[in-house]
C-alpha cells in the first residue's frame, strides 16, 4: 500500500477526540498534513461522554505519525469558538485544505428502536444539535476559508450510504435524520462549492472497532476477534484507521472531484485507491451488511474482507 502524500496539506477535523476523527486525522497525518484536531474533551476537562481521550492525545498520534498535530478545545455548538478557531487557522496558514466534519457526540443519548412518542424528547433534539447544528455552524465558519483556493476538500461524515439509508430506517427519528443529514450537506456543500473548485463527499465506515466499541464487547484492538464468538458478524468490523486511510487517499488524489457530492464508504475508497486496513485486510462492511447480515445468513467474511 502507498501512502499519499499530503504534505504542506492544511486539514480540520472537527471532531477529532476518538473513533472515526481520530482515525481520519492520523491518517492525514501519516501522509503529512498539519491536522487541526477539535473536541470538547481535553486532558483538562472532559465532555459529558467522561471518557479517557482527549484531542491532545490525538494530536500527539498525528504528530508521531508524520505529520503535525494542533489540538484545539473546540464546542462546535458555539459559532464564536468555531469563528476563533478558524481564524487561528486563517493566522497560521491563510488557508484551509480539508475540513472532515465528524462532530456527533450522540451515542450517549439515543434510545435505540423507541418510537418517537416514548423517546426523550430533549435527549431527541440534543442528538439532533450535536449532529447537524456543529456541522452547519463548523461550515459556515470553515467554508470561507476552504473557497478561498481552488480545490478544498470537505468530507461530511456520517453512518450508512445514500443507497442504504433511503431503504432502512435507522434505529429511531432521531437517528436516522442524525445520519440522513451529513449525506445531503455533502451535496449543498457541492453545490455551493461549485464555483470555488471545492469537492464534497459524505463517507462512512463500516462496523467500526471505538473506542466505545471495543470497551462495550470487553475487547481491545489486538484481541477484538474474541467478541465474534458472542456477535458472529463483527467479523466485518474496521478500525478506525480503515477510513483513515481511504479519506487520505482521497484527498490527495488529484482528479478528487469526480467524487463531488456522492455518497460513498471505507469499503469503495478502499477498493479504489488499494487500502488496507491495519491487519492488512479490506472490508467491504456495507455490502457485507446488505449480502449477509440483513439477508440473515450466517457469519461469513469471505470475499468481504
Amino acid at each position: 500500500m502507498t501512502t499519499p502524500d499530503l504534505t504542506g496539506t492544511v486539514a480540520l477535523v472537527a471532531g477529532a477526540t476518538r473513533g472515526a476523527g481520530r482515525g481520519i486525522a492520523v491518517e492525514l497525518g501519516a501522509a503529512g498534513a498539519t491536522v487541526y484536531c477539535t473536541g470538547r474533551s481535553t486532558r483538562a476537562q472532559r465532555s459529558e461522554y467522561d471518557r479517557p481521550e482527549t484531542i491532545e492525545d490525538t494530536a500527539d498520534l498525528v504528530t508521531a505519525a508524520g505529520g503535525t498535530g494542533v489540538a484545539v478545545p473546540t464546542d462546535h455548538l458555539d459559532p464564536e469558538a468555531v469563528a476563533a478557531l478558524v481564524e487561528r487557522i486563517e493566522g497560521a496558514h491563510g488557508r484551509l485544505d480539508v475540513l472532515v466534519n465528524d462532530i456527533w457526540g450522540g451515542e450517549l443519548l439515543v434510545e435505540w428502536e423507541t418510537p418517537v412518542w416514548e423517546h426523550d424528547l430533549a435527549n431527541g433534539l440534543r442528538t439532533l444539535r450535536l449532529a447537524i447544528d456543529t456541522h452547519l455552524i463548523t461550515a459556515k465558519n470553515a467554508l470561507r476559508l476552504l473557497a478561498r483556493k481552488p480545490g478544498g476538500l470537505v468530507i461530511e461524515v456520517t453512518d450508512g450510504t445514500d443507497a442504504y439509508n433511503a431503504e432502512n430506517y435507522r434505529l429511531n427519528v432521531y437517528y436516522d435524520l442524525a445520519k440522513i443529514a451529513p449525506i445531503r450537506l455533502a451535496r449543498s456543500w457541492a453545490h455551493e462549492l461549485r464555483d470555488h473548485g471545492g469537492t464534497a463527499v459524505a463517507v462512512t465506515p463500516g462496523w467500526l472497532r471505538s473506542e466505545l466499541m471495543l470497551e462495550h464487547f470487553g475487547v481491545t484492538e489486538e484481541t477484538w476477534r474474541q467478541a465474534c464468538a458472542g456477535v458472529p458478524h463483527f467479523a466485518i468490523s474496521e478500525s478506525p484507521r480503515f477510513v483513515g486511510r481511504g479519506i487520505a487517499a482521497l484527498a490527495a488524489d488529484p482528479d478528487r472531484h469526480r467524487w463531488n457530492a456522492r455518497s460513498t464508504s471505507s469499503g469503495e475508497l478502499a477498493a479504489t485507491y488499494g487500502v488496507d486496513d491495519l491487519d492488512g485486510s479490506r472490508p467491504d462492511a456495507w455490502r457485507y451488511i446488505v449480502e449477509v447480515q440483513d439477508a440473515g445468513k450466517p457469519a461469513d467474511v469471505t470475499g468481504y474482507r
